[in-house]
């Protein structure tokens, strides 16, 4: 009896642990559940808001029309994987009717994982095309270590998107540059280049034939990543320019993300201005003239007749 009342003992007390250890589980999943629940709640909202503020820069700068065939270009980063996520929503959606096609450069970087962009391209149903170019053999072995690559990179680039998109006919090249690159390259032109200029949203080439539009110009680059984190997007680093220590852009990012955090609302207002230009309040005699001012100089003569008028 009394080994019969240990084991009844021993089984009360396993149970008991098990209760016990089950009671610990149940809240920790439905923590989990709630986690997840607000995510996507979350991600919705983030969603909207991108799609809303691309949507207005679309319209805005006119950078879509009807019939166009538009080059989205994906490097695997946050900003470009989150473009043509929003794209692809808008273009379900919108009122006029134009074509989409990834285009990854892959530009054969050490370790760049060749089969991530084509899985993600396919598990959307995007029509895609991946251009193979050796662009980072030539600018390793013309920039001396310790500069930067990101120059000669942006050219080469450049040079092979325009290329492939003028022979296969598509009239619109998106870029995947937010609200922050612009503001970033204003300062960077201020401080190290003289002049006063940024990224535009929509910009011709130079030879006229390629039409350049930055569709995220008015959204910032936290909501992108933060987006993108909710999405499980598979983000590609890139080890080429963008993890260079002594980039130019990368102090300009930290000096600004330095504003954000200490007073907040000034970036918003910084790119307000990009918006609200006064060539009369400024010193450039190409965009004023200067020298035209006395033509509509009122005599003084004429305002003491007014007055007295």
């Amino acid at each position: 009896a009394s080994a019969f009342k240990s084991h009844r003992v021993k089984q009360a007390g396993a149970m008991s642990f098990f209760e016990a250890l089950n009671a610990c589980r149940i809240p920790g999943h439905r923590r989990k559940l709630a986690t997840m629940a607000n995510e996507k709640l979350e991600r919705n909202k983030m969603h909207k808001k991108l799609r809303r503020e691309t949507g207005k820069a679309i319209a805005d700068f006119n950078m879509i029309s009807d019939g166009d065939r538009v080059m989205v270009c994906l490097s695997g980063g946050k900003d470009s994987l989150t473009m043509l996520d929003i794209l692809l929503s808008l273009a379900e959606r919108a009122p006029i009717n134009f074509q989409i096609i990834a285009v990854n450069l892959d530009q054969k970087q050490p370790d760049f994982p060749e089969e991530v962009l084509p899985a993600y391209f396919e598990s959307l149903g995007v029509n895609y095309h991946i251009i193979e170019e050796d662009t980072y053999s030539l600018v390793t072995d013309m920039v001396p270590e310790g500069k930067t690559s990101c120059g000669w990179c942006s050219r080469f680039r450049r040079g092979i998107l325009y290329r492939f998109a003028r022979q296969h006919g598509y009239n619109k090249i998106a870029l995947g540059h937010h609200r922050d690159d612009l503001i970033e390259t204003l300062f960077l032109n201020l401080f190290h280049g003289g002049k006063l200029k940024s990224m535009p949203p929509k910009l011709l080439s130079d030879d006229s034939t390629n039409m350049v539009i930055r569709p995220l110009a008015y959204c910032r680059e936290k909501d992108i990543a933060r987006y993108a984190s909710l999405s499980k997007m598979s983000v590609i680093p890139c080890n080429l320019c963008g993890s260079q220590d002594n980039l130019q852009r990368q102090v300009i990012k930290e000096m600004l993300q330095g504003w954000d955090s200490q007073h907040p609302g000034r970036l918003e207002s910084i790119f307000r201005a990009l918006t609200d230009v006064v060539p009369s309040h400024l010193a450039d005699t190409a965009l004023f003239e200067f020298g035209e001012l006395e033509k509509s100089q009122v005599d003084s003569v004429d305002l003491v007749n007014l007055k007295s008028s």
